[in-house]
């Protein structure tokens, strides 16, 4: 491992750690500044998806845009044209926006967005869709110029806005985290190598216990925490 993916990964989980001690979600704002910035990010947001009948206004959980943007984005209702948000519907990976592809000559709003988005720096971005299983429609989309998006920068971006994404929530609506079922050691433990990008095999040899039992805890926590994939698993055990 290269001193660079050393520091990715230290930043990720010293990002993570922090987050516990934040009480409020300007602070969320101010470590994601920070922290996203040495990724080169300068904007970020986290929003619900609007239905059809809502605002996209409505649905914002937390920002840090450029002057006027939110205010043009929101005016022009870019949310209903806006490729990012598509593919956020259409997908459970995160995805950088030029993975969001659109028409410029059959959709000239989608065109128009992202156009426009450019005039306020936000020309290459990285997103992170987030699905309930209720239902619940999200996202963690961030932006800048010249961005560190690789292989390698990816994974500690994916779980660092996952553990925003719910740090931010449980800020927000603390009474919905109240009641959940606590995680057994071997169950964090399988998470956390998990999200480290071990497999059930590596994990079991490292534990000491076979791939069939790995992977058993790894169901088990998510049956516990209700997440949609391993990574928000980890994410919420962190916090609990």
């Amino acid at each position: 491992m290269t001193g660079h993916m050393f520091d990715h990964a230290k930043e990720a989980f010293s990002f993570i750690e922090s987050l516990d001690d934040l009480e409020t979600p300007q602070d969320v704002i101010d470590v994601m500044d920070k922290s996203f910035a040495l990724f080169g990010f300068e904007n970020f947001i986290i929003t619900g998806l609007p239905n059809p009948k809502e605002r996209f206004e409505h649905v914002v959980l937390l920002k840090k845009w450029p002057d006027g943007w939110f205010e043009t984005y929101s005016k022009n209702d870019y949310v209903r044209a806006d490729p990012i948000i598509r593919l956020c519907r259409n997908t459970v990976n995160p995805f950088s926006w030029s993975e969001a592809s659109y028409d410029r000559v059959g959709e000239p709003k989608a065109a128009d967005v992202m156009d426009r988005a450019t005039d306020f720096r936000m020309v290459k971005g990285f997103c992170l869709p987030i699905h309930g299983i209720n239902g619940y429609e999200a996202c963690l989309s961030m932006s800048g110029v010249d961005l560190d998006i690789s292989s390698h920068t990816k994974p500690a971006l994916h779980l660092m806005s996952m553990c925003a994404f719910e740090r931010i929530r449980k800020l927000l609506s603390p009474s919905a985290f109240r009641g959940t079922n606590q995680l057994t050691l071997r169950e964090r433990e399988a998470l956390v190598w998990a999200a480290a990008g071990k497999s059930a095999a590596d994990t079991g040899a490292i534990l000491g216990i076979t791939e069939r039992t790995v992977t058993a805890h790894i169901v088990s926590a998510c049956q516990k925490l209700g997440p949609t994939n391993k990574t928000q698993a980890v994410a919420r055990a962190i916090h609990i």
